[in-house]
């Protein structure tokens, strides 16, 4: 379990928790939508299927990002089986408490994650 006793990490936990489970569903239901498109020219216009791949895109590129969010959470949890919660991965400070409560998935201080948005970390 983390060193962090300032933050509720049960709470945090749960928060995660609660955040996969919804991803999870969202992933279920739009299978069908990743699917691919039908073809066959005599079933639907051009236009119809120019629009269901454009759909079925959106839904890959919807399930991709999903997937990159389930993978943080995850890493996340584990991190919170050990020592490793709410200390940044690049610095190793302790993440402040409001940034933990905004997203708890998140790795980073403020100071380091702006280093990464500006390319110099």
């Amino acid at each position: 379990m983390s060193r962090r006793t300032d933050i509720d990490i049960a709470a945090l936990r749960h928060q995660l928790e609660e955040r996969r489970d919804t991803l999870l569903k969202l992933s279920n239901g739009s299978k069908d939508m990743r699917k691919p498109v039908e073809l066959d020219q005599q079933a639907v216009g051009r236009l119809s299927r120019v629009d269901a791949l454009q759909d079925q895109e959106m839904h890959l590129e919807q399930e991709r990002r999903r997937h990159v969010e389930l993978a943080r959470i995850e890493q996340t949890l584990l991190r919170m089986e050990n020592d490793g919660y709410g200390y940044c991965h690049n610095c190793g400070e302790a993440i402040e408490k409001k940034r933990l409560e905004f997203d708890p998935a998140t790795p980073l201080c403020v100071d380091c994650a702006g280093h990464v948005s500006h390319g110099t970390v």
